[in-house]
C-alpha cells in the first residue's frame, strides 16, 4: 500500500513540474437527448454546416431541426437525422474562417434553433427561437468548433453538444 502512495504521489508532483497543454474543450449536450447517439466526428477541417428544418405548416407551434452535416475539407459527413420534411439551408466558410460558437433553443423534446457563429463574425441561423437557451464556445484561445454529438430519434434533433480544438494542418 505504502508503494502505491508512492508512485501516485511521483505522478503528481510530476504533473504539478511539467504541465501538458490542454487544447480540447467540450460543451456539455443541450436538450432532452432521446433517441439514438451521434457524432460527426471526422478528419479536416470544417467547411461548412448544413441543417435540414421541420417547416412550420401552421399547426406546429414551431419549427424542429430534422437533421444536420457537416462539411469536412470537401466531403459531408453522413446526415444525422432526416431531411423527409422540408428545408435544407446550408453555410460554406471562407478559407481560414471555422467556427467559435454555437447557440441554440431546445423545447418540448427537440432542438428548436441552432446559430453557429465564424471567428470572421459571420452567423447562421436557422430554426425557431422558442425554448431554453443554450450557448457553447471553446476554453481555449485558438480553438474551434472540431464535431458535434448528441442524439436523434429519427424524426429531429433532440441534443446536442459541441467539442473545441486547436486545428493542427498535418501537412503545414
Amino acid at each position: 500500500m505504502l508503494h502505491h502512495s508512492l508512485v501516485l504521489s511521483a505522478l503528481c508532483a510530476m504533473s504539478m513540474t511539467m504541465p501538458l497543454p490542454d487544447f480540447y474543450s467540450y460543451s456539455p449536450a443541450a436538450g432532452d437527448g432521446s433517441g439514438t447517439e451521434f457524432s460527426t466526428a471526422h478528419e479536416g477541417r470544417i467547411t461548412g454546416v448544413r441543417v435540414y428544418e421541420y417547416p412550420n405548416y401552421g399547426y406546429y407551434s414551431n419549427n424542429y431541426l430534422n437533421g444536420i452535416q457537416l462539411q469536412y475539407n470537401s466531403n459531408w459527413t453522413e446526415l444525422v437525422g432526416v431531411n423527409a420534411y422540408g428545408n435544407e439551408k446550408e453555410m460554406t466558410l471562407f478559407n481560414n474562417e471555422h467556427f467559435v460558437q454555437i447557440s441554440g433553443k431546445y423545447y418540448s423534446g427537440y432542438i428548436s434553433e441552432l446559430m453557429f457563429v465564424t471567428n470572421e463574425g459571420r452567423s447562421f441561423k436557422v430554426g425557431q427561437p422558442y425554448g431554453i437557451s443554450f450557448n457553447f464556445y471553446p476554453t481555449h484561445d485558438g480553438s474551434e468548433l472540431r464535431f458535434i454529438s448528441g442524439r436523434q430519434n429519427g424524426f429531429a434533433l433532440s441534443s446536442i453538444g459541441a467539442h473545441w480544438a486547436v486545428y493542427y494542418n498535418s501537412t503545414s
